[in-house]
């Protein structure tokens, strides 16, 4: 089942940008994250509710998931869809990846989590790979002022995200459901995104044309519901680490898609890339005869 969620995250998340970058233009980043996640919100618990998986939340509940829909489905996308008039898609993946080193820390710092010899490996390898894929996106780039307001966006939003990850943990420990808890945070964050775009007068009207609103389905269904599920449950099994090591191959998903549709050509430094973070997806999951890697709490 981990194999299957770990994979599933990699492929829909990694898709997903193609959506994203269809989603720039007429509509304002907040309205576009506002519908998206009413959507998700809307489908998750409606489906919830029919098949009577919809679990009741205590008021504590509910406001740890108002944080958590301001932290991962507010505040964490609103940074990146402003941080991309900033910077390249490429740093942002590389930013994007240092959840892992985000969530590390966080875990020792609020469950008190020790790092495992899985960890302190695989982390160091993935994020070489991400800085050798993108070398010379990073090398191209001019050092101006506006880079430190994109690169400032995207590390904010990374570190926003994991926070939320820690919430999500914190839930499945107190033995809430992952989806529940996902469909109202989805929903509190869709209620943040639609009072930031009223405060700063945005028109909630969609563009309707075939493209937006394909993508904005996919982003709802697949990117956020399903996305999201897996996600959340991967960080509820097998730890926030382990799960956030799933960033670290979005790219590669990404590069592919380019492979076949866009002409990309690997170079180098993307193969070097390439094995690097594979290196370390084959050491954060390698299990030793009789034991298993994963994150411990602290003794």
């Amino acid at each position: 089942m981990n194999v299957f969620l770990y994979l599933s995250v990699v492929l829909i998340w990694g898709t997903t940008w193609i959506a994203i970058s269809l989603q720039q233009g007429s509509v304002a980043a907040e309205v576009s994250i506002f519908w998206r996640f009413l959507i998700s919100a809307a489908i998750l618990l409606a489906f919830l509710a029919i098949s009577r998986r919809l679990r009741s939340l205590t008021l504590k509940a509910h406001l740890l998931c108002m944080v958590q829909g301001l932290c991962v489905f507010g505040i964490n996308f609103l940074c990146f869809y402003h941080a991309i008039a900033w910077i390249s898609s490429g740093l942002e993946s590389v930013i994007f990846s240092m959840a892992v080193l985000f969530n590390a820390f966080n875990g020792r710092l609020f469950f008190g989590q020790r790092l495992t010899r899985n960890v302190m490996l695989a982390a160091p390898l993935g994020l070489a790979g991400i800085v050798a894929l993108f070398w010379h996106d990073l090398m191209n780039m001019e050092a101006q002022p506006h880079l430190l307001w994109g690169v400032g966006l995207s590390l904010f939003g990374t570190y926003c995200f994991s926070l939320g990850n820690m919430i999500s943990f914190q839930h499945q420990r107190q033995g809430r459901d992952v989806m529940t808890t996902n469909g109202w945070g989805m929903g509190y964050g869709a209620l943040w995104m639609g009072l930031f775009s009223l405060f700063q007068g945005y028109d909630f009207t969609l563009d309707d044309s075939p493209s937006y609103l394909a993508s904005l389905g996919y982003l709802a269904l697949f990117g956020s519901v399903i996305g999201f599920g897996a996600y959340f449950s991967l960080v509820g099994r097998i730890g926030a680490s382990q799960a956030a090591y799933a960033t670290l191959l979005f790219p590669l998903v990404a590069l592919s898609v380019s492979t076949l549709f866009e002409d990309y050509h690997w170079q180098t430094n993307a193969v070097l890339g390439l094995v690097l973070i594979l290196a370390g997806n084959a050491v954060m999951f390698y299990r030793p005869r009789g034991g298993a890697a994963q994150t411990a709490p602290a003794k």
